[in-house]
């Protein structure tokens, strides 16, 4: 099975080409529009991304939206994981803002949260869903990963206290969130 993966950010592509085998995945072709994450959920954004290029290739799609939730922020950044800092935020700039607006709280609590889009043209759809659990390191850690792994310690590897970006990339897509909705959406497609 072949599908179309919706999305422009490269290290996604990467992530879950390899999540999803034996299920394989096409780059988004370059004329292909995404619409914006306007939605106020995880699967809001997912299925409008899957939807539009499922439409505009005219072959099933997914798509995922992910992001962070920290606790003590009322579940902030959410669905604005990815321009917590503004349009145009840097990972760097959008993981800073979160470590400054969580540093002098008690409750460092934060949950990585993906729900993955399946889309065929004009029919089917589904939506399945990831969650990791973790702590918000008080400092940056290791060179892997994107976006918030340096600073996100999963409470899978207990006493371990490695950060997500320190993880070797079996370990991280044995736990992560993105890793548990693509095995979720893979045994989904395969059960039929």
């Amino acid at each position: 099975m072949r599908l179309v993966l919706a999305t422009r950010n490269g290290h996604k592509l990467r992530e879950l080409a390899g999540l999803m085998h034996p299920v394989e995945l096409d780059p988004l072709p370059e004329d292909v529009e995404l619409p914006p994450e306007t939605g106020t959920t995880f699967a809001d954004n997912a299925l409008a991304k899957a939807r539009a290029a499922a439409a505009a290739t005219g072959r099933a799609a997914i798509a995922d939206d992910s992001g962070i939730e920290a606790a003590a922020l009322g579940g902030a950044p959410g669905v604005w994981s990815a321009r917590y800092a503004g349009d145009g935020a840097s990972d760097e700039d959008n993981l800073a803002k979160l470590m400054a607006e969580v540093r002098e709280r008690a409750d460092r609590r934060v949950a990585y949260v993906c729900a993955l889009a399946y889309v065929e043209p004009g029919g089917r759809e589904d939506v399945v869903h990831g969650r990791c659990e973790g702590v918000l390191a008080h400092e940056r850690r290791g060179s892997g990963g994107f976006g918030y792994d340096p600073a996100f310690v999963p409470h899978d590897h207990p006493g371990d206290g490695r950060t997500m970006a320190e993880l070797t990339p079996h370990e991280k897509d044995a736990i992560s969130h993105r890793g548990r909705a693509a095995r979720a959406l893979v045994k989904l497609l395969q059960a039929e």
